[in-house]
């Protein structure tokens, strides 16, 4: 009856660790479609991005409540109880990187049916969306093979998505003086700023990998970039 029961507990717990995963792999959709939203003007696949963004709430629910159920029921410890709390912490991640996807997307109207576009800003933009997609993707698979080198790497990575926001913020200040102009540069710099989050998220994931192999919870160093 033991042995039947804790192979029951294992197989929920697989089960979770799937589907967070799988969390993972709909930011990645959401994420590509929200550069090539901004990329092309779609504002219909905007929509599309925005109404996905209650999938990924609902993994986030899903994966949750069974966790809290795990810990509630089966009263685990030590390995699997760090990756139960880890698994809660990179959820909230996930959601949050899934908000920031619709966030962009929820500014797209803002800007006019042919903006005034910046080729160094769009630029920039773009890059930071694919170094913001790397992150994930490497978040994804640091967690899922327990690689603390890799996630520790995300540190190096961050800074990349980090200096391209730095970036944007002189291009947008010199874009031009006229309303339309700096309504657009706005709307990019946020845009900007949420892509940066995402890698912030994709650290965070990170410091959860080493968490689940070492037992130990600490800040990567230097994951803060100050200028």
């Amino acid at each position: 009856m033991t042995t039947t029961m804790r192979t029951s507990y294992q197989e929920a717990l697989d089960r979770l660790e799937e589907h967070a995963l799988g969390g993972f792999d709909m930011v990645l959709r959401a994420l590509d479609q929200t550069i090539e939203a901004v990329e092309r003007r779609d504002l219909e696949l905007a929509g599309i991005v925005v109404g996905n963004d209650g999938l990924i709430d609902s993994r986030y629910l899903e994966v949750h409540q069974g966790l809290i159920t795990l810990l509630a029921t089966q009263s685990p410890a030590a390995t699997d109880l760090r990756l139960i709390s880890a698994m809660l912490h990179v959820m909230k991640g996930v959601e949050r990187m899934g908000n920031q996807c619709a966030d962009i997307c929820k500014l797209a109207p803002l800007a006019k049916s042919v903006p005034p576009e910046n080729e160094e800003l769009m630029t920039r933009f773009s890059r930071m969306g694919r170094q913001a997609h790397a992150q994930v993707r490497q978040a994804q698979l640091a967690f899922s093979r327990r690689d603390e080198a890799m996630a520790q790497d995300l540190v190096r990575q961050d800074y990349l998505i980090d200096r391209l926001n730095r970036e944007c913020f002189p291009i947008a200040l010199g874009i031009g003086a006229a309303e339309d102009q700096r309504e657009w540069a706005m709307t990019m710099l946020l845009s900007a700023r949420a892509l940066e989050r995402i890698g912030d998220n994709a650290v965070d994931v990170g410091e959860q990998v080493a968490f689940v192999v070492t037992g130990l919870f600490r800040e990567f160093e230097g994951s803060s970039h100050p200028v």
